[in-house]
């Protein structure tokens, strides 16, 4: 629900700032004096067209804000939410125009682009007039409401399930067809790779083990050499340094614990060394003995290394993702040679799955073509009430072309109307103006009113041609609209005025020229009554009679 707007150098507004609440809201004033000015504002913060023209004359740039309570709106929540805009229960948008350079939009607080703008719109906002976001001429929109008027959601989703099942399927036997007209060459070349990588036979963490080796051989003379020079030094027939010193060393403690026994613990470290250094001693003999220093063995882990890395170069990944690569290209050669049999269970399948997908679309077609009888009969008998007597209202459900598939069924939904009795009905945005085309918004809004989602409902040009009896219930059906959604009319009728819950007067003087918007009073609401019906002179008779209509409106 819109809370609140906020308009700053807007057209012929300096400043404004205007609180709505629930219920209807009845926007009036003079002829001239701009009553489309909050319309026009709503339309541009949401994401509408904008020109130079609506930035008030000697200002360089124009602010529109306007506050809406998604307490009853999910869905936009929900967008909020994925675009990560989300901000509790309250929502803030703002758009700064410019007269040199583009505009800027923002949702609570963060920039974001105009397309942005219109999608969260289409979820706060529907104006019916001659101005954008109109549901009633968008094709998806009305569908969707005549689905909301079914009540049969979870058919629609079975619907939309058996819909991707199809697609899923499809897409897998056109991949298959697509990999099947490459042909026997591509076919061969798999056999080949795979053959090849079989070949190469190579084992788990081999890579590994040959790079150690290589490192082993290539330097064997260096190994030899370095260890050979570290024997003589621990070991030299007993008599180097190292194990001199060391015998030494223990000889002196031995004779030493005769004084201090705790010395023993320490010979005893000293004996274990000795122990460790003759096994040292031992296996770098055993290395020695063991070294292989073969060329040919060298040369053959040279070649091997060298087949690995040209065969990874060759598929274009690490050595170490070999192993999967042939796993890869085995599936691929698998899949390819069993294509014709796999494409045959998939084209049953399909046929298969395209018979529950028809038989669901029936389903709900059916049931979209009751719910359109009907309400096409109960829109039709509105607006009689509306000042369209002998006009009709007609949604059409044909079947569209039966080999496109859709998330939402096979159903073509028409909306059509004649304005007049004898007419052929055409369709809304062909045969309706303005003001017809919002007072069948309104007969439908009012149809469907528990059904609706938008939290916000705007009415241009209702009460165009119409006068009397017929304006009366058009504001008594705006005002029962009103329980349900919030609800803004431009009207130049006392009587749709006199049923608003709020009303909000348009007015603009002085030079240059400045509008003014308030909210009215109760006495200044029949102020402003009287003046719509009975013009400049106001009597007190006209005033009395405006504070009646307003009475009988409340009760």
């Amino acid at each position: 629900m819109l809370t609140s707007l906020y308009l700053r150098n807007f057209v012929i507004v300096r400043e404004a700032e205007l609180g709505l609440g629930e219920g209807m809201t009845a926007i009036t004033g003079e002829t001239g004096a701009g009553k489309s000015i909050l319309i026009d504002a709503l339309t541009l913060v949401l994401g509408g067209r904008t020109s130079s023209d609506i930035i008030r004359h000697g200002e360089e740039q124009a602010e529109i804000i306007a506050s809406f309570d998604l307490t009853a709106c999910t869905e936009a929540m929900s967008w909020l939410k994925d675009q990560e805009l989300e901000a509790e229960q309250d929502c803030v948008i703002r758009r700064i125009l410019r007269r040199s350079g583009p505009s800027r939009g923002f949702i609570n607080g963060r920039p974001v682009a105009m397309q942005q703008l219109r999608q969260l719109g289409n979820f706060l906002v529907d104006i019916h007039g001659q101005h954008e976001h109109q549901s009633l001429l968008r094709p998806d929109d009305q569908r969707n409401m005549l689905d909301s008027i079914a009540g049969h959601q979870q058919d629609i989703d079975s619907l939309a399930s058996r819909y991707e099942d199809v697609r899923h399927c499809q897409l897998q036997l056109d991949q298959l067809r697509s990999m099947d007209d490459k042909g026997e060459d591509l076919l061969e070349l798999l056999r080949y790779q795979v053959n090849e990588l079989e070949q190469l036979s190579l084992e788990e963490n081999e890579i590994t083990a040959l790079e150690e080796e290589h490192r082993r051989l290539a330097n064997a003379s260096d190994l030899i050499t370095g260890i050979n020079e570290n024997l003589q030094e621990l070991s030299n027939d007993g008599n180097s340094d190292v194990e001199q010193h060391l015998n030494q060393t223990i000889s002196k403690l031995q004779q030493l614990e005769r004084f201090d026994p705790t010395l023993a613990e320490i010979n005893q470290i000293l004996l274990n060394a000795s122990i460790h250094i003759d096994e040292a001693i031992g296996r770098l003999k055993q290395y020695i003995e063991q070294m292989d220093t073969n060329p040919q063995r060298l040369e053959w882990v040279n070649q091997r290394m060298g087949i690995i890395h040209d065969l990874a170069r060759k598929h274009r990944v690490n050595t170490s993702e070999l192993p999967a690569q042939l796993v890869r290209l085995k599936q691929q050669l698998h899949d390819l040679e069993s294509g014709e049999l796999r494409i045959a269970e998939l084209e049953q399948e399909i046929t298969s799955l395209l018979a529950k997908y028809r038989k669901q679309a029936r389903k709900v077609s059916k049931q979209r073509t009751q719910t359109a009888g009907r309400l096409s009969e109960e829109v039709t008998n509105r607006m009689q009430e509306l000042g369209m007597e002998g006009g009709s209202f007609v949604i059409n459900v044909s079947d569209a072309n039966q080999d496109n598939l859709r998330r939402h069924g096979l159903d073509k939904i028409d909306y059509l109307v004649a304005a007049n009795a004898g007419q052929q009905p055409q369709p809304l945005n062909k045969v309706a103006s303005g003001g017809e085309l919002s007072r069948i918004a309104l007969a439908l809004q009012v149809c469907v009113m528990e059904a609706s989602t938008t939290p916000t409902l705007i009415f241009d040009e209702i009460d165009v041609g119409i006068g009397g009896r017929v304006a009366e219930i058009v504001g008594q059906q705006l005002a029962k609209l009103g329980t349900f959604r919030q609800v803004l009319c431009i009207t130049h009728l006392a009587q749709v005025a006199a049923n608003a819950h709020q009303q909000i007067l348009i007015s603009k003087s002085g030079d240059p020229v400045e509008a003014c918007i308030d909210s009215l009073e109760e006495k200044q609401r029949v102020e402003e009554i009287a003046r719509m019906m009975g013009g400049i002179e106001i009597t007190e008779q006209t005033r009395a009679h405006a504070e009646e209509m307003l009475k009988q409106a409340i009760s």
